[in-house]
């Protein structure tokens, strides 16, 4: 149910200041909206970028290591994450996770018993449980400025279409009704006025027309 304003010259300066207010914060609330939209742009490529990156080494251990396939070579938990160290970064007010490294763990092996190519096949695996690990923050990460811009986008709107326009609409609406009082009162003084003048004559007619009915 929408709000009765008051129809007098307190609430005329109380809306007043608050379309001051509004369009004060309405530019930088616009400004922010722009920077997250440009970091959420940033936070979708990195996402990307590290994708790219993990489909590339998959593609270069499939071309190169072709024998993978074979059931008799045990490469299970050669590499393994032993820990993730995380630190917040500050983006136009909104706190993201920021990847500082991650640890991993290869299993120890033999090189008597397992081929020359795993040692090429540990280090694709290291980069690859990195960057796995580094997607997952890239995709925290881009999720969190999106409902950021999402909500300060909610916010511009509401003080664009929503707040800012019902203020001026209640501005006009006061304005109106004062100056319809305004011309009101005129009015209701020349009428006033008009009947005092005309008392006024009708009296001095009668006090002429009773001197004259004494002089006769």
């Amino acid at each position: 149910m929408a709000t009765k304003i008051s129809l007098n010259k307190s609430s005329l300066n109380k809306e007043k200041a608050s379309l001051k207010t509004f369009n004060r914060y309405l530019p930088a609330l616009e400004l922010k909206r722009q920077q997250l939209m440009a970091e959420r742009k940033k936070a979708e490529e990195a996402l990307r970028e590290v994708h790219d990156r993990i489909e590339h080494i998959e593609a270069d251990i499939a071309a190169q290591l072709p024998m993978l396939a074979c059931e008799d070579i045990n490469i299970d938990d050669l590499v393994k994450v032993t820990n993730v160290v995380l630190t917040e970064q500050n983006i136009v007010g909104t706190s993201v996770p920021l990847l500082e490294r991650v640890e991993v763990e290869v299993k120890p092996y033999s090189f008597l018993t397992k081929p020359h190519w795993v040692d090429f096949l540990v280090e694709k695996l290291k980069e690859m449980v990195e960057l796995y690990v580094e997607s997952q923050v890239r995709e925290l990460r881009y999720q969190e400025i999106s409902a950021a811009t999402k909500t300060t986008s909610q916010r511009v709107n509401l003080f664009s279409k929503v707040l800012i326009p019902k203020t001026k609409q209640n501005i006009a609406k006061i304005k109106i009704f004062l100056s319809d009082q305004d011309r009101a009162g005129v009015v209701n003084a020349k009428i006033s006025k008009g009947k005092m003048d005309a008392a006024e004559a009708l009296m001095l007619k009668e006090r002429a027309a009773a001197k004259a009915a004494a002089a006769s």
